[in-house]
């Protein structure tokens, strides 16, 4: 354990986080997301709510101030997303800005150049959220 770091952050997510650079992408995905299929680097978190994750992982990096740092998937055509969601990472990544949305096989050809996807014990619906590390200053 170390101090100042939430224990739902696994050591491998820990170390994944540290090796990123700035301008690097990260998905936290819902259960349901084919992250093998996208991804070589796939880090399990089951059970762990997205929310819960980036509350845990934001204090250790700083988003970018130079591009939009938060990306979610849009709802198919017929369906509707859940506002509930957004909500929760908003408040746990502390985030009042820009949010872009992505239509899902797009979302899923960034997902192939992120850097890593965790997938997460997440189940509502388009729980998944990309995102992308600043500079720290």
């Amino acid at each position: 354990m170390l101090k100042g770091i939430t224990p739902l952050v696994s050591p491998e997510l820990l170390k994944t986080l540290a090796e990123m650079g700035h301008g690097d992408e990260i998905v936290f995905s819902d259960a349901h997301f084919p992250a093998h299929a996208f991804n070589p680097r796939v880090i399990r978190a089951d059970g762990i709510p997205v929310d819960s994750l980036l509350a845990g992982v934001v204090p250790l990096f700083e988003l970018d101030a130079y591009a939009t740092p938060v990306v979610m998937m849009e709802a198919v055509s017929g369906d509707t997303l859940d506002p509930a969601v957004e909500e929760a990472y908003r408040k746990a990544l502390g985030y009042t800005g820009e949010i872009e949305r992505m239509e899902r096989f797009a979302f899923y050809e960034r997902a192939k150049k992120a850097f890593a996807v965790v997938i997460t014990g997440e189940r509502r619906k388009y729980g998944n959220v990309i995102i992308k590390k600043g500079v720290t200053p």
